[in-house]
């Protein structure tokens, strides 16, 4: 089977981390220079046929906390990595299903493809930019496809603003200060296909990485393979069909959080 996933990437040109110091001077050290591609270097990146343990992250309550239910937000403010589940989202799983059909049928008929990826920036809501944008490039046959992906971008940017409001409050500034600043954000939609391979214990789908932008939400389908690496392991993140992921990217790191891969 087919291990396809839907990303939507919150971007901000405007937010990023401050420099850091630069470190002290010390006398330089003659040490021998390492071959370009050591493998030993990257040990924990290598495929594994042993499935890592799950990494059990208690999945946030959206609906309550944007209802100020006292335990939703207390746990909004004990987040302690930049990754997290959140449920009661309010997008439809009518949506979701048509997302990841039209996902699976537009695969199947292109098979060697392995991303599709699109830009969404929200404009009010006057234009179907994601609809007509599929349909002038890949021709009116895919018009019903570029609705749903209209729709479903449109979920996502309400769905980030939400979260932003989420993080504020983790931050301790606040439900509204990061939702003001992200309103009109651009992103990006990807869709993802891993088709079967014969040597699966030795491929990577995505290999390690880190988000560059502030926010990436996710919805997994039922096959699983989602990883992330935290306290120097990695660990599975199992499949939620109730849940969207979100991992906050590189322009988005703050004390606060630890930053995963």
């Amino acid at each position: 089977s087919t291990t396809p996933t839907l990303y939507a990437n919150v971007s901000s040109s405007s937010l990023s981390p401050p420099s850091p110091p630069p470190p002290p001077s010390s006398p330089p050290v003659n040490k021998p220079k390492p071959p370009v591609f050591d493998v030993s270097l990257l040990d924990h990146e290598k495929p594994s046929l042993h499935e890592p343990p799950p990494l059990f992250v208690p999945p946030i309550d959206l609906g309550a906390f944007l209802s100020n239910d006292p335990h939703a937000v207390s746990t909004a403010t004990r987040l302690k990595h930049g990754f997290f589940l959140v449920i009661n989202h309010g997008v439809s799983k009518e949506l979701i299903n048509e997302a990841h059909k039209n996902m699976d049928l537009y695969f199947s008929k292109l098979p060697w493809k392995k991303t599709l990826s699109f830009r969404y920036c929200d404009d009010g809501g006057s234009s179907n930019v994601v609809e007509e944008y599929l349909a002038s490039t890949m021709g009116e046959d895919f018009r019903q496809f570029g609705k749903v992906y209209q729709d479903y971008c449109e979920a996502m940017n309400t769905l980030s603003l939400r979260i932003m409001e989420l993080l504020g409050v983790s931050l301790g500034v606040g439900p509204t200060h990061l939702r003001e600043f992200f309103e009109g954000n651009e992103s990006i939609m990807r869709l993802n296909n891993y088709p079967p391979c014969r040597k699966a214990h030795g491929t990577l789908g995505t290999g390690p990485h880190r988000d560059p932008n502030s926010l990436t939400i996710l919805h997994q389908d039922n096959v699983g393979g989602l990883q992330v690496f935290v306290d120097q392991q990695w660990h599975s993140i199992l499949p939620n069909s109730q849940a969207f992921v979100v991992n906050i990217g590189d322009t988005f790191i703050v004390s606060t959080y630890t930053n995963v891969e």
